[in-house]
Order: structure tokens, then sequence, then C-alpha cells
């Protein structure tokens, strides 16, 4: 199963629906408050090509975009194969 990371910033409700969806699938995932640390949100803003907006999620390498484009990969059923590594 590929590393899932998610970065994050404190009461965000996309964050918490995000994280609760693989909370749900019982996916180990690690999470990364980047919203008030400069190099942590640079950090982010590297890895996703440009994304400002929080979450921003990660399956292994692949950036698969925020909390709307997961729940789009949920309800098309193509979620759990990139959690599996396939």
């Amino acid at each position: 199963m590929p590393n899932v990371t998610i970065y994050t910033k404190p009461y965000c409700p996309y964050c918490v629906r995000a994280l609760t969806l693989l909370e749900k699938k019982g996916v180990d995932f690690t999470e990364i408050e980047a919203a008030f640390d400069p190099e942590k949100r640079q950090e982010m803003v590297q890895r996703s090509g440009g994304g400002t907006t929080f979450p921003q999620i990660f399956i292994g390498e692949r950036h698969i975009g925020g909390c709307d484009e997961m729940m789009e990969l949920e309800r098309a059923g193509k979620l759990d194969p990139l959690l599996q590594g396939a």
C-alpha cells in the first residue's frame, strides 16, 4: 500500500472530510499541518505543482488534488485501487 500524505490546516472542513474518509477506509496516512509553517507550505506547493488550497493529497508520489478530487475518485470507484497501489 503506498504512503498517503495529506497537507492540512486547522479547522478546515475539507481537510476534516478528507481525513474522515481515509480513517473510515483504514488507511495509514501522514498528516502535515502546513498552514502556518512556511517551509511545509512551500513544500506542499512545490509537490502539488502550485496547489495552495487545503488539503493537498498525495498517494505515493502521485498528487491527486484536494478533497473534491479525492471524493470524485471515491464516487468513480477509482480511489481504492490507488490506495492499494494498483
